[in-house]
């Protein structure tokens, strides 16, 4: 079972990166991702950042950095767990940045559970010369859709 559930995150993750589903921010800050390893809570990728994510300065945008931080977590669990989650505490460090065209290696892993609760890093590198961008902390939860009156 748990083949099948990394393969379903994978699968998503990569529709996500071709656009062919999602919210139109969330797709654009991660279309382009080239997944290189999604295993049970760990999910490695690499990016390119183009032009349209860029901030006047041509950095990487903060917003969309923390976009794709979200989407990545969330898979990450979705890897381990089979399910999503929705972030319910989200914290996002930025140590340097990334230019247009600079290439990311990203590393979400799923760090533990605790009830309906499950915390996952994402730490963001730049390539060439492994300086940390950014790194992502979040507690996600799962949901309860219905309660009863």
């Amino acid at each position: 079972m748990g083949e099948v559930v990394q393969q379903k995150a994978k699968k998503y993750l990569q529709d996500l990166a071709e656009g062919r589903f999602g919210q139109r921010i969330g797709g654009l800050s991660v279309r382009g991702l080239q997944i290189k390893r999604v295993q049970k809570g760990l999910i490695l990728c690499n990016f390119v950042i183009p032009k349209h994510l860029s901030d006047k300065d041509g950095n990487w945008h903060v917003g969309a950095i923390a976009t794709l931080i979200d989407a990545i977590g969330g898979i990450a669990i979705r890897s381990s767990l089979g399910v999503f989650k929705a972030s319910v505490n989200f914290d996002v460090s930025y140590f340097s940045t990334a230019k247009i065209h600079e290439e990311v290696e990203i590393e979400s892993k799923v760090l533990g559970h605790k009830g309906r609760l499950t915390s996952v890093i994402v730490e963001i590198k730049r390539k060439e010369d492994g300086d940390m961008v950014a790194l992502g902390k979040q507690w996600m939860s799962s949901l309860k859709l219905f309660t009863k009156l």
